[in-house]
């Protein structure tokens, strides 16, 4: 969606190694934003981001505008359904409903043998993957692991719409998921104790809300009853008006 940072550029890098061509999509999406989230204030630098790929010989920059993507008499989505409701699912009604049609927009239109994402937004990469399954779409989707700051914070765009106080605790989220896969290396396999320690570390800023802190099945993203093989340690939260999501694969 734009505002480039190093975490885009590495997918680029990726698709540079593995492809012949390269095409950037860079579209703020409507229809995965609710009424009372950031649309508006999600950071757009078109002309900026356009600079920084630049350098890396992206072959082509897709950016339609809102209104020639959906236009007034737009009515078809794709949903997925099992995949959507977990996680961030229960905070975020319609967003990955949003997701799913606009991927499949972009899919249509630019026809990708390979498509990369950022296993930062895991549940979006899922429902991505889930859905090209389903519908028999043929397209490859590539993993690419998650970039961070130098205090472990994953890049994110809305990194950019943090005040610098707000910025200092915004490590604690990896931090949380950090311990949290420390527990489960020393043997602990109880996901309600897991999540408990992770929500123990956010605590100690005022500044942090949670919506969730949990550990989960990496394909099907269910709760289960005792962690076994690879788990994923997953959290959302907000700090002011930021929402910022995380996640950490761990193996029992």
């Amino acid at each position: 969606m734009g505002a480039l940072h190093e975490g885009h550029l590495s997918l680029v890098r990726q698709a540079k190694r593995e492809c012949r061509r390269v095409v950037v999509s860079i579209f703020v999406n409507p229809l995965q934003f609710g009424p009372k989230e950031d649309y508006r204030r999600y950071p757009r630098d078109l002309k900026g981001d356009i600079e920084t790929l630049r350098p890396l010989g992206v072959d082509l920059v897709f950016a339609p505008t809102v209104a020639s993507f959906y236009p007034k008499d737009f009515q078809t989505t794709v949903s997925v359904g099992k995949l959507s409701e977990p996680l961030c699912g229960r905070f975020r009604p319609g967003h990955f409903q949003g997701v799913a049609t606009v991927c499949a927009k972009l899919f249509h239109s630019v026809e990708p043998d390979r498509a990369y994402f950022g296993e930062k937004d895991f549940q979006q990469l899922r429902v991505i993957e889930q859905f090209i399954e389903d519908l028999n779409l043929d397209v490859q989707i590539r993993r690419h692991p998650t970039v961070r700051e130098r205090d472990g914070v994953a890049m994110s765009s809305r990194n950019r719409t943090l005040s610098p106080q707000n910025r200092k605790v915004a490590s604690l989220l990896y931090q949380a998921l950090s311990s949290g896969r420390s527990a489960i290396r020393r043997g602990e396999k109880r996901p309600g104790v897991i999540a408990a320690l992770m929500r123990r570390t956010v605590r100690k800023s005022r500044r942090i809300r949670v919506d969730y802190l949990e550990a989960v099945d990496p394909v099907d993203l269910s709760a289960p009853l005792r962690l076994k093989g690879k788990v994923l340690l997953a959290g959302a939260i907000r700090i002011g008006r930021t929402r910022l999501i995380d996640n950490l694969l761990v193996k029992c």
